[in-house]
């Protein structure tokens, strides 16, 4: 498991996205998946990161688009 302390780098194009103990340089996706009994991985944790330009190429291969909602903030 990554700490909060550790470099973080886009796992598609190698992107720097955060210098170790600084703050992240842009917004990326952090995935993290314990895989299960009904999978050829079973007993595998895997993570990985994506920067935002990455996973924007990335959903556009999705058969079934993702659900995007507006987020605005409370006052």
């Amino acid at each position: 498991m990554r700490t909060e302390d550790q470099k973080i780098i886009c796992n598609c194009c190698k992107k720097m996205i955060q210098e170790e103990e600084r703050t992240p340089f842009a917004e990326f996706l952090h995935v993290e998946k314990e895989w299960g009994y009904f999978s050829e991985k079973d007993g595998e944790r895997q993570e990985f990161d994506v920067c935002e330009t990455c996973y924007d190429q990335w959903i556009k291969s999705f058969q079934i688009p993702v659900c995007i909602k507006e987020v605005t903030e409370l006052l």
